[in-house]
């Protein structure tokens, strides 16, 4: 029986706050939870500066892996340094133009803003503003429901491209909305389940021949150690973190447990577990 292989994402966090260490990429931890409990596999997630060189080469990098998705985060708003529709038209070989349905979906937003402020005349539309509707030819605009700059969705090589804000609030509401669903309906009946195991008075190295074991003896099962603090005997305590993402029809909550018994049953002279 051979492994299942379910739809492939990969993730590009676009920003140099990001690789300076200003901002927490809590948008990745945030993107992979979502991406793996749909029942997707994560290949790869890229953290890169937001100029248009970085941008194009990785989009071309990520793009030749042929992941079913890419997801970009960052790089939308108005300001000089919210580069990545210049990137994305690159790597396209696209032009950047304004696109009508992203110019009322900006020009709406802040007139909601404004009249919010108090201000009751005709928006101005800016050239910071209109520069959030200037999108590559031939992709489209998705509807941002908190914020102002509208995301993307575009086709490039085999893969389907969305770049998202980088305001995490803004980039959670877009991908549930709009990228969640698709993203199940391509997976279809794959699905990710997980269980833990916690084991006290083994060393990692002893148990690192005995998880070889169990994950050769049940294929589709991920066995990851993981050590946690010692207590304060010193006694070595180890997190056993058992994944599967297969077909329902396999029954993967079944997988685990058998592989929990097998894993058990050939260190239970040597630990105690407390199974989660």
């Amino acid at each position: 029986m051979g492994v299942d292989v379910t739809v492939d994402i990969e993730f590009i966090c676009i920003g140099n706050e990001l690789l300076i260490g200003k901002v927490a990429n809590t948008n990745a931890h945030w993107l992979a939870l979502q991406a793996t409990a749909l029942g997707a596999k994560v290949r790869k997630i890229s953290v890169i500066q937001d100029t248009v060189e970085d941008i194009v080469s990785c989009l071309h990098e990520v793009s030749a892996r042929k992941p079913g998705f890419i997801v970009t985060t960052g790089g939308l708003g108005p300001t000089f340094d919210d580069k990545t529709f210049q990137g994305i038209a690159k790597a396209l070989n696209q032009p950047l133009k304004m696109n009508p349905e992203a110019f009322e979906m900006v020009r709406n937003r802040c007139s909601e803003y404004a009249k919010k402020s108090g201000h009751l005349g005709e928006v101005e539309m800016t050239p910071p503003r209109i520069k959030m509707a200037l999108f590559p030819e031939n992709t489209l605009p998705i509807t941002n429901p908190i914020g102002t700059a509208p995301a993307l969705r575009a086709q490039i090589g085999s893969s389907v491209l969305f770049a998202l804000p980088g305001v995490p609030l803004e980039m959670m509401s877009i991908f549930t909305q709009t990228i969640a669903p698709l993203i199940k309906q391509v997976v279809g009946s794959y699905v990710f389940c997980e269980r833990s195991l916690f084991v006290e008075g083994v060393a990692e190295a002893q148990l690192a021949p005995l998880i070889d074991r169990v994950m050769n003896d049940n294929l589709g099962v991920y066995v990851k150690s993981h050590p946690l603090p010692s207590r304060s005997d010193h006694t070595a305590r180890i997190e056993l973190h058992l994944t599967a993402t297969v077909l329902q029809e396999k029954k993967p909550a079944q997988m685990l447990q058998k592989a929990i018994n097998h894993l058990t049953r050939l260190i239970e002279e040597n630990r105690e577990i407390v199974p989660t």
